[in-house]
């Protein structure tokens, strides 16, 4: 008989698979990013039909087979309705969900990307939060969660404030960041800055991006 395990994670991504399967990517506490199959999951009336869609969060159980997992049970905690309905707001959480999977490996410790992309979909919700607001700060910070960092700028001027956020964003805990507005000029400064990073730390284009530039 196969043992279960039990994950807590978030959906990044699913595929239809078969007939009426999905091939889910989750992105989890304690296995990393995986891939696992859930049967039937395209089915009308499926009880896995809606907790593997993309951002739902929660607790999923597993059997493991010889190369692959497959999901039996889930139960999700967050589903983000809010991103149901707010098109543009999707289109970011689905470019979050990218760069995790681009990011993120098997059996590595993910827990603070885990974190990261749970807190920025719900910022994605707060509407006291600029969505390129967010984003920068998602940028800045999975950067610095996989370590890689630079600190600000060298030898440009920046607003104080820039730079105060720009500390704030690399040293805080993920659970705090999204817990400051700022100015026009210093949302232009940070939404530079971490373009730039981008290009030069997520060495690739992604899809969900490209749709957002066309949309904002």
């Amino acid at each position: 008989m196969q043992e279960s395990l039990y994950v807590t994670g978030i959906v990044l991504k699913q595929s239809p698979f078969g007939e009426y399967d999905r091939l889910v990517c989750l992105l989890t506490r304690e296995k990393g990013k995986i891939t696992a199959f859930a049967r039937g999951a395209r089915k009308p009336g499926n009880r896995l039909a809606a907790a593997t869609n993309p951002f739902a969060f929660g607790t999923f159980r597993l059997y493991e087979g010889r190369t692959s997992y497959t999901i039996s049970e889930a139960d999700i905690q967050n589903f983000f309705p809010e991103l149901l309905t707010d098109y543009i707001g999707a289109c970011y959480g689905m470019y979050f969900a990218e760069v995790a999977d681009f990011y993120c490996r098997e059996n590595n410790d993910e827990r603070e990307m885990l974190k990261l992309v749970y807190q920025s979909l719900r910022a994605l919700c707060a509407p006291a939060l600029p969505n390129e607001l967010v984003r920068s700060i998602f940028e800045l910070k999975a950067i610095a969660v996989n370590g890689e960092y630079p600190g600000p700028p060298v030898g440009r001027r920046l607003e104080e404030s820039t730079l105060y956020a720009l500390s704030y964003i690399a040293q805080s805990p993920i659970e705090k960041l999204y817990t400051f507005t700022v100015s026009d000029k210093v949302l232009d400064e940070l939404k530079g800055i971490a373009s730039e990073y981008r290009k030069r730390f997520m060495d690739r284009s992604f899809k969900s991006l490209e749709i957002l530039k066309t949309l904002c």
